[in-house]
């Protein structure tokens, strides 16, 4: 990073950002509903990805999407030393 640039860590994601991700599509034949899960996870932290599952389930979306092997987004990330409060957040979304 250039000295000039200041690093900016904990912003505001504004909603229009978050519901971004809403419009990302599958390049293959993974269920758009997963692939929107999978790539909101991977950029966003947990409060906004908190505040993404709203917009997703307002757009209805499935949480439960499936791939092709049977694999639900808590499946894909289960094994990820970073995964639970994301999985938590799915879970307590599907009640």
């Amino acid at each position: 990073m250039r000295k000039d640039k200041k690093q900016v860590i904990g912003e505001e994601i504004s909603e229009d950002s978050i519901k971004l991700f809403l419009a990302v599509e599958p390049a293959d034949a993974t269920p758009p509903s997963l692939h929107k899960l999978v790539k909101a996870y991977r950029g966003l932290r947990i409060d906004d990805f908190e505040r993404f599952l709203g917009f997703f389930k307002d757009a209805g979306y499935d949480l439960a999407a499936k791939d092709a092997q049977g694999n639900d987004f808590i499946a894909l990330i289960q094994d990820q030393r970073l995964a639970e409060p994301y999985i938590e957040a799915v879970q307590a979304a599907k009640a």
